[in-house]
């Protein structure tokens, strides 16, 4: 297939038969599983990239910068994908100096994903194999479920859906087991564009109604705009235009409020599609006049092309022929100029039809013929590409047939001698089945007690934690509420009571001293109240109780902490959650002021879709991190940071996360952290 015609395959093929092809415009724009495009409005985008750009400025270079790297590739992968290569590169070139696993798969599937949108589907395979590669070595159930998906994605856009099919399969049976809701999500609306290309329109419209309905609950736009635009071709294909039309015109406001001009320079083209069919001429012109200018500011030939063409047909039924024509013609010239073979055609069609309707009959019937060579060229290619094909799958066949019989022969020369061994080897096969069978069964039995044990540890731990916190809160409130009023109340009782004595000037000067000394312990009371369970964060969210956490640590002069957070503004985290994510930054605050001699520490705290990160990073003497190991095995170890760390390891595994420490003596330390929230 020529350059271009995978997108624009059967655009307006002629007069009456030309729609269909429209909708292959969305070919390139909705493609993939996971697909990292920003929210909200161009502005906001715009605000938010610059904010990041001067984050990346003053970044070390750490796992943050990796996820930062990605963000800002992400903001870019819609208008401008050679900036977003770039920077998905570095995120590479940095995860694996650092060694960051997860950071690594993550760039190679942003990279897969922006290359699907420039079609460059070698690259996307590459990439996207790599992923399937890296997962399959860190033994990351998710990370395999999604590549394997990725690569049918791929398969199919390369129209290999044999492939395509089998690698969907072993993807779904592994997603469907996480539960996921946005990942569920997406993997329905790639099943959707997987039926249509079939096609198998029913099965179609049963996922992308799901999807749809996926992306709303979820409040996921741009899956939304995305699962709207595929489901409004397996509409149209089956003659719901009206239905085609509504999800269109849905998607074109969603891709407007992002604005994402890749994506409704396509939608208007479909629009214009479904008004052809549906014999409305004048919003054809319309919606194919906005098309245009959108193809032209993005500098697409082939959008440009069938823009014009449809605007070419809009004339013709106005009976604007001259106008037509010369819509046609530049139509015409594109395609020609970029090598757009079938387009080529169909516009060599649409000028036959527009000099019919002139009464040049001559002009018509050349532009006819014109078109059925051109036809019939493209069937030649097509068909020689396929016979040489069959032709190298067939000799391919008839060597493995080859092989197959000499291995026959072979085979059939040393039964005999496989007799007169086969009866030994049938008894010893036996003895190591029984003893296989065996150890098999002791194996299971380890499996089930250590699946066990492991329950029992992370229910005992989210009950410790549970109970630790509980009794914090209670004691907090006993502390401010009993005997904070019991010390408040004495101190005014004793005001009181000095108003009425008489007292010699040592009596005063000691009583003054006491009051002091009262008011020194109702601060300290506070202050114990606050630290077992801060009040900021039980009435104002995790956001405001870590930025005040941080504060009072740099006015304590002991160590300067930079508190930044990322998508966490007016973001209420469960309260469970939020404590236990408070405490983890709390005690690695602690372990930096207690045994880091560090001068600077950084907090960030960044929150996507469903997933929280937080980095902890100081510049203080760093750590052997064989230390960790030794006080998971050792709880009970008073060395350096034992017991501070396996507070923090007990606290990530209560709710599920991966904890990844970097440090290096005199190097300082980085802590990250990711956890999966709903």
């Amino acid at each position: 297939m020529e350059k271009g015609e995978e997108l624009w395959v059967c655009c307006f093929f002629n007069l009456y038969n030309g729609v269909k092809g429209l909708f292959y415009c969305m070919i390139k724009i909705f493609y993939i599983l996971i697909l990292l495009i920003s929210t909200g409005s161009a502005k906001a985008q715009v605000e938010k990239r610059d904010s990041m750009l001067k984050l990346l400025s003053a970044q070390k270079e750490n796992t943050s910068a990796v996820l930062l790297y990605l963000d800002i590739a992400g903001l870019y992968e819609d208008n401008e994908p050679a900036t977003a290569i770039r920077y998905c590169k570095k995120a590479v070139e940095l995860s694996i100096k650092i060694n960051f696993a997860s950071g690594t798969i993550k760039a190679m599937r942003g990279l897969g994903n922006v290359f699907v949108m420039l079609g460059n589907f070698d690259s996307t395979l590459y990439y996207y194999e790599k992923c399937l590669e890296m997962s399959k070595k860190s033994n990351d159930s998710l990370n395999i479920g999604i590549s394997l998906f990725n690569i049918g994605t791929a398969y199919r856009q390369m129209a290999d859906f044999q492939s395509a099919i089998s690698y969907s399969l072993q993807a779904v049976k592994i997603l469907e087991s996480f539960g996921d809701k946005a990942v569920l999500a997406k993997m329905n609306n790639g099943l959707q564009l997987l039926y249509y290309y079939l096609p198998n329109y029913e099965m179609a419209i049963a996922y992308g109604e799901k999807a749809v309905q996926q992306a709303r609950e979820l409040k996921d736009n741009n899956l939304l705009l995305t699962s709207l635009s595929n489901l409004s071709m397996s509409y149209k294909d089956k003659q719901q235009l009206e239905k085609s039309k509504l999800v269109l015109m849905e998607a074109l406001k969603l891709a407007k409020q992002a604005g994402d001009v890749y994506s409704e320079s396509g939608i208007l083209l479909n629009l214009a599609g479904v008004f052809l069919e549906q014999g409305d001429y004048n919003l054809l012109k319309v919606f194919a006049g906005r098309s245009l200018a959108l193809h032209r500011q993005i500098n697409s030939k082939d959008g440009e092309c069938i823009s014009l063409r449809a605007l070419a047909i809009s004339y013709l039924h106005e009976r604007k022929y001259q106008l037509a024509k010369d819509y046609a013609q530049k139509a015409y010239d594109i395609a020609d100029s970029n090598n757009y073979k079938l387009e080529k055609a169909n516009c060599l069609k649409t000028l036959s039809n527009i000099s019919f309707a002139m009464q040049n009959l001559k002009e018509g019937e050349m532009y006819f013929n014109k078109s059925d060579d051109l036809e019939e060229e493209i069937f030649k290619e097509s068909y020689m590409k396929s016979a040489a094909e069959y032709e190298k799958k067939y000799e391919s066949e008839k060597k493995d047939k080859q092989i197959v019989l000499q291995k026959a022969q072979l085979q059939k020369r040393k039964i005999l001698n496989y007799v007169l061994i086969g009866s030994a080897a049938a008894l010893l096969l036996l003895s190591l089945l029984a003893y296989r069978n065996y150890n098999q069964k002791k194996k299971l039995q380890q499996q089930r007690i250590s699946e066990l044990e492991t329950q029992q540890h992370l229910t005992a731990t989210q009950a410790v934690l549970k109970g630790e916190e509980q009794e914090r809160t209670r004691l907090a409130k006993d502390l401010h509420d009993g005997l904070g009023g019991m010390l408040s109340g004495i101190k005014y009782s004793l005001n009181t009571m000095k108003g009425n004595l008489i007292m010699t000037p040592e009596n005063n000067q000691a009583f003054e001293r006491s009051m002091d000394m009262l008011d020194s312990s109702i601060k300290e009371m506070r202050r114990v109240a606050h630290n077992m369970m801060p009040e900021a964060l039980v009435k104002f969210g995790l956001d405001t109780a870590l930025k005040d956490f941080c504060h009072d640590v740099n006015q304590s002069g002991a160590l300067q902490v930079s508190y930044q957070s990322i998508g966490l503004e007016n973001e209420m985290i469960e309260q469970t959650t939020a404590i236990a994510i408070y405490r983890i930054v709390q005690e690695l605050i602690n372990n930096t002021m207690k045994h880091a001699a560090a001068k600077n520490a950084i907090v960030q705290v960044t929150k996507s879709v469903n997933q929280l990160a937080i980095t902890v990073e100081d510049d203080g003497t760093g750590f052997d991190t064989a230390v960790l190991k030794q006080s998971k095995a050792r709880p009970d170890d008073q060395v350096g940071r034992g017991i501070g760390w396996s507070n923090i390891q007990n606290r990530v595994e209560f709710l599920k996360g991966t904890l990844d420490v970097q440090s290096e003596k005199e190097k300082g330390t980085s802590v990250h952290i990711e956890i999966n929230i709903t």
